[in-house]
């Protein structure tokens, strides 16, 4: 259950990254007007606000502090009534499961229908070169499937859905008013740009690689500009950034893979405070490594 896996991730993934320079979360705070970030650890979730109406991306972890941290930013779980999943790890639905406070119970889920094979026990989410399985997640939300390519609305939010397989088979990246692109456990930026997202935890690194060139070639394309906006690593605005080094795999026992700019232990969150999320607008990651 999410429960026991979040307790276990966090002292696993404590120990076996510490030192490693890879988890950068922003802290919880603003991005800018319209998004809030809220940090779990070395994870942050996200909301997106436009006309009084507020979305959820991502779920997070199975997190004690979540109700806490919301309310340092002015919301209430209850009135999230979506959410989108970017995939179904433990990071990223945790506060929808079962063993969970179930603050968003009355949510509805948005997330890939390929994805949702994990949810209904078609198949099993594997890491470390298939070496290892990761629990079943078992939810009892109302669950929207989406397709790649699909476009729709949450009240005046527009809702890009695009399929980027590899880190899991279903992976959904939400392009939120041709702005602000959510991208979930795609993209890992070190200090010098963007990588494919860490080696040890896809189900198949050679299909994250080609999946980012499409999405490079996606939102290139549309000549906006937009904000990429990770799940772990923090956000840009420069797209040269976002997507420098895709076609590399993020190997996190390498030093090449190393960002000096990361904290020791991410999961050491004691410099996320509520006096801290009041005082500015969060940096962006090619500024926050300088």
């Amino acid at each position: 259950m999410s429960k026991k896996a979040t307790k276990l991730q966090k002292k696993v993934m404590s120990r076996m990254f510490r030192g490693k320079g890879i988890f950068k979360p922003l802290n919880t705070g603003l991005i800018d007007e319209h998004v809030a970030s809220l940090r779990e650890w070395v994870a942050n979730i996200f909301f997106y606000t436009k006309n009084g109406n507020t979305i959820m991306i991502d779920a997070g972890y199975n997190y004690d502090r979540l109700e806490e941290k919301m309310s340092w930013l002015n919301l209430n779980p209850k009135g999230i009534c979506h959410i989108l999943i970017t995939h179904q790890d433990t990071d990223h639905m945790g506060a929808v499961e079962r063993d969970s406070a179930l603050l968003f119970k009355h949510a509805t889920l948005y997330l890939g229908e390929i994805e949702n094979r994990y949810l209904t026990g078609e198949v099993r989410r594997k890491v470390f070169r298939g070496l290892y399985k990761l629990p079943k997640v078992k939810t009892d939300n109302k669950k929207a499937l989406l397709k790649d390519g699909q476009v729709f609305y949450i009240d005046d939010i527009k809702v890009e859905c695009m399929l980027v397989p590899g880190h899991t088979w279903g992976h959904m990246v939400y392009l939120v008013d041709d702005r602000y692109l959510f991208t979930g456990d795609t993209i890992w930026f070190g200090a010098d740009g963007g990588y494919s997202f860490l080696s040890t935890l896809a189900e198949d690194n050679k299909l994250s690689v080609q999946s980012l060139a499409r999405l490079k070639r996606i939102i290139k394309g549309k000549q906006k500009n937009i904000k990429v906006i990770t799940g772990h690593t923090g956000y840009t605005d420069d797209l040269d950034f976002a997507f420098a080094h895709i076609d590399k795999v993020c190997s996190p026992f390498f030093r090449k893979a190393y960002n000096p700019f990361a904290p020791y232990d991410g999961y050491d969150e004691s410099d996320d405070t509520r006096e801290e999320c009041r005082k500015s607008q969060l940096k962006h990651a090619k500024e926050a490594s300088v």
